[in-house]
């Protein structure tokens, strides 16, 4: 067998033990469904197969996949051949599923949007990303870490950085320095203000995040003559719950058609 070359940015991980580490960082009840991103050479895939999950792998390289269907057979049909960021899930999977995965640097911040869309179905995910994502993903406010997907994944889900991995430990050796996180679902099956709006004031404010919020959501609200304290601050020294209350007070006022 040939090894699959890197792709997507993809480095793949070539320690055993980093890889049982990841796998055994999710905790899912028997007979789910897991998708697997990127599994590449299948470091993680091989652990994954010895528990009592529905394993999906999803893979878009295709030297990987011949590699995946000569190594394990028997997932042959359970592969699916497409681009995560693009593909149909609920055309695979029925209900909800976990996912796992050793996420290509270049993409990651995109598969956590796609993770957002999904967050209804997905009660877990376990990955490594490049750590500086890591770290700004479960940093509380008032870091400088903290940003857009920062307040959106907190919103919905319990974040924990687990544990850091050294360049050594992939192949090719990347020149950053990775993490592990775990995203657990939280109660907040809804958020109570307009999501939709939520989604915008968070994403408009950090775009200009040192700029006061008054200042960068100059499209959203068009009389900005008010005494709201939360107008006052920059985006990075709101948690959860104020952009909340702001995005509450927001729809209270004359706001631009979304």
């Amino acid at each position: 067998m040939v090894r699959p070359k890197k792709h997507l940015g993809q480095h793949f991980l070539t320690d055993p033990s980093i890889a049982g580490r990841i796998v055994d960082a999710l905790h899912v009840p028997s007979g789910d469904t897991v998708l697997e991103i990127g599994p590449g050479t299948g470091i993680l895939t091989g652990t994954l197969l010895e528990k009592d999950i529905r394993l999906l792998p999803v893979e878009i390289d295709p030297e990987s996949v011949i590699f995946l269907k000569q190594k394990w057979p028997a997932l042959e049909s359970r592969i699916i051949e497409e681009d995560f960021l693009q593909m149909n899930i609920n055309a695979h999977v029925d209900g909800n599923f976990h996912i796992i995965g050793n996420f290509p640097y270049n993409i990651s911040s995109q598969i956590f949007f796609r993770v957002l869309d999904y967050r209804q179905q997905v009660p877990t995910v376990v990955c490594m990303i490049q750590k500086e994502v890591a770290m700004r993903i479960a940093s509380p406010p008032g870091s400088k870490e903290y940003g857009i997907l920062s307040v959106l994944l907190q919103a919905f889900y319990d974040i924990e950085y687990l544990f850091t991995v050294k360049p050594g430990s992939f192949f090719p050796p990347p020149r950053v320095t990775s993490g592990v996180i775990r995203l657990t679902r939280n109660n907040t099956r809804s958020l109570p203000c307009n999501e939709k709006l939520f989604f915008k004031v968070v994403k408009s404010t950090f775009n200009q995040r040192r700029k006061m919020i008054s200042n960068s959501i100059k499209s959203i609200l068009l009389n900005l003559d008010s005494d709201c304290k939360l107008l006052q601050k920059r985006p990075e020294q709101l948690g959860v719950p104020e952009f909340i209350e702001l995005t509450n007070w927001l729809e209270s006022q004359q706001t631009a058609e979304l």
